[in-house]
C-alpha cells in the first residue's frame, strides 16, 4: 500500500477513519472482485482518492456500500466498503499503472528481474495487469489508453531530459494521467461540470507525486547510481520545494471551483494530509537546507517477486499502519508507518498556515476559525 497521502487514523476521528477504510477496503475488494486474489497487491493510499473523489460528488446512495467479511488487515473483524463504479475506477487506474512499474522493473533488470525466466513470469503478470485494467476501465467508460500513452511518452522524456530540462517537461505525463482519472470521476458522480476543476486537481496532484518521490528518492539514487529527476534536470530542492507549494495552493483553488454532496472527507485529504505529505519530504523548516546526510549505504532493491513476499509480510504485520518505521518491500528504502508522525495531542495541527482553506468547513472539527 504505498502513496504519497497517508494520513493517521487519530487525525482522521472514527468517521472519516471509517469512510477512509471502506473506500481502502473498496478497492481491494474491487480489485479481487474483477481481477482475482492477486490483483489486490497493487491497493494503494493515493488509487482509493479515485473511489473518495467519486463518492464525495455523488453523495449517499443505495447500494454504495456492503458488509464485507473478516480481513486480517482488520483485525478478522467484518466492515462497511465502498462499492460501485468509483472503486472499479480505482482498480483499473491502479492495475494499469502497476503495469507499467512493472514493465520499468523488467526494463532495469532489478534484481531477480535481470535472470530471463523471472523477467518473462513478470511480463505475463504486468501484460495481464494492463488487459485487466483496460477491461475494467472500459466497463466504467474510461480509456486507459490515456495512461499507457503518458506512460510511454514518460519513459522517452526520461531518456531525453539533461541537464537544464524543465523539471515540468519531466513530470507532464504524470500530470496528464491523474488529470484524465479525476476528471472521469464527476462524469461516475454524474456532475459533468466538476469536470474541469477536477481534471485540474489531478493534474497538479501528478505533479506532487514526482516531485515528493523524486525528492525523497534523491539521496539514494545518488548513491546506487539511479536516475532521479531533480539530479538529470540540475532541478534545486528550493525550486521544487516552490513548484510543490505551488501545486498545493492550486490544488485548494480547483477543490472550491468543485461541487460535492459531502467533501469532508477530499479536503482533509488533499488539503491537510496532502500539505502534510509535501512537509515529510522537504521538512518543515527552510526548504534552502542541503539534504541530510546519508551515512549508510542502500540496501539492493529486491526483485519484483521478493518484494510481493516482503509486502504481503509487511501488511499481515500491520507495520505499514502502526510501526514508526518499515522497510519498503521493493526498495527496502526505510518508510514511516501511516501514525510514525500523528500529532494526537492537537488536533488543530493540521490547520496552521492554511491562509483560509478551511473557511467554512468542519473537518478539524476543534479548529474553529482557522
Amino acid at each position: 500500500m504505498f502513496g504519497i497521502v497517508r494520513p493517521c487514523s487519530h487525525r482522521l476521528g472514527e468517521r472519516l477513519k471509517a469512510e477512509w477504510m471502506a473506500h481502502l477496503c473498496g478497492l481491494c475488494l474491487a480489485l479481487r472482485r474483477d481481477h482475482g486474489q492477486f490483483a489486490r497487491i497493487v491497493t494503494n493510499y493515493d488509487g482509493l482518492l479515485i473511489s473518495v473523489l467519486t463518492d464525495a460528488q455523488a453523495g449517499p446512495a443505495e447500494g454504495s456500500r456492503r458488509t464485507a467479511g473478516p480481513c486480517a488487515l482488520r483485525g478478522m473483524r467484518t466492515a462497511s466498503v465502498a462499492r460501485g463504479e468509483g472503486a472499479r475506477l480505482a482498480a483499473a487506474v491502479s492495475l494499469v499503472l502497476a503495469a507499467a512499474k512493472v514493465r520499468d522493473h523488467v526494463a532495469d533488470r532489478d534484481g531477480l528481474l535481470a535472470r530471463r525466466p523471472v523477467a518473462a513470469a513478470a511480463r505475463r503478470v504486468a501484460a495481464g495487469w494492463g488487459r485487466a485494467g483496460a477491461r475494467g476501465g472500459g466497463a466504467v467508460g474510461f480509456d486507459t489508453g490515456v495512461l499507457v500513452e503518458a506512460v510511454d511518452r514518460q519513459f522517452g522524456l526520461e531518456t531525453l531530459a539533461g541537464y537544464g530540462t524543465p523539471i515540468l517537461t519531466v513530470t507532464e505525463p504524470t500530470e496528464t494521467a491523474t488529470a484524465a482519472a479525476f476528471a472521469h470521476t464527476a462524469v461516475l458522480a454524474g456532475r459533468p461540470d466538476n469536470a474541469r476543476p477536477l481534471a485540474e486537481a489531478g493534474r497538479l496532484f501528478g505533479r506532487l507525486a514526482h516531485l515528493l518521490d523524486a525528492v525523497e528518492d534523491q539521496e539514494s539514487d545518488a548513491l546506487s547510481g539511479a536516475w532521479n529527476p531533480l539530479t538529470a534536470t540540475g532541478t534545486s530542492r528550493a525550486e521544487a520545494r516552490r513548484l510543490a507549494d505551488d501545486a498545493l495552493h492550486g490544488i485548494r483553488l480547483a477543490l472550491r471551483d468543485a461541487e460535492f454532496a459531502d467533501g469532508e472527507l477530499v479536503h482533509l485529504l488533499l488539503v491537510h494530509e496532502l500539505r502534510r505529505s509535501v512537509d515529510r519530504a522537504f521538512g518543515p523548516h527552510d526548504p534552502r537546507q542541503p539534504p541530510r546526510p546519508h551515512p549508510h549505504q542502500p540496501k539492493a532493491p529486491r526483485g519484483f517477486l521478493p518484494g510481493c513476499g516482503a509486502f504481503l509480510l509487511v501488511c499481515c504485520t500491520c507495520q505499514m499502519c502502526c510501526a514508526d518505521e518499515y522497510e519498503g518491500p521493493w526498495s527496502r528504502k526505510k518508510r514511516e508507518g501511516c501514525c510514525s508522525d500523528c500529532d494526537c495531542d492537537c488536533p488543530c495541527d493540521g490547520c496552521d498556515g492554511c491562509d483560509g482553506c478551511c473557511d467554512g468547513c468542519d473537518c478539524c472539527c476543534p479548529c474553529d476559525g482557522c
